[in-house]
């Protein structure tokens, strides 16, 4: 997985096909979203620290208003 924006990341939640769960553990809280069965992003947050990561390739779950033209 690598680094995606917190805009991407919140276009793949968002979308309608997408299914997400959230998990938290003390002071970390994960936040991972699916397309079917496939993990395609998910979202770690430690303390004050926040980051989101995608799958190679995660562009094409992206919803068309966010896809750079």
């Amino acid at each position: 997985m690598k680094l995606i924006m917190k805009t991407e990341f919140d276009n793949l939640r968002l979308n309608s096909k997408h299914d997400y769960e959230t998990d938290s553990n003390g002071d970390k809280q994960i936040v991972k979203i699916y397309c079917g069965e496939l993990l395609i992003a998910k979202k770690i947050k430690q303390h004050k620290s926040i980051r989101f990561f995608g799958i190679s390739g995660y562009e094409q779950y992206l919803s068309q208003e966010d896809v750079p033209r």
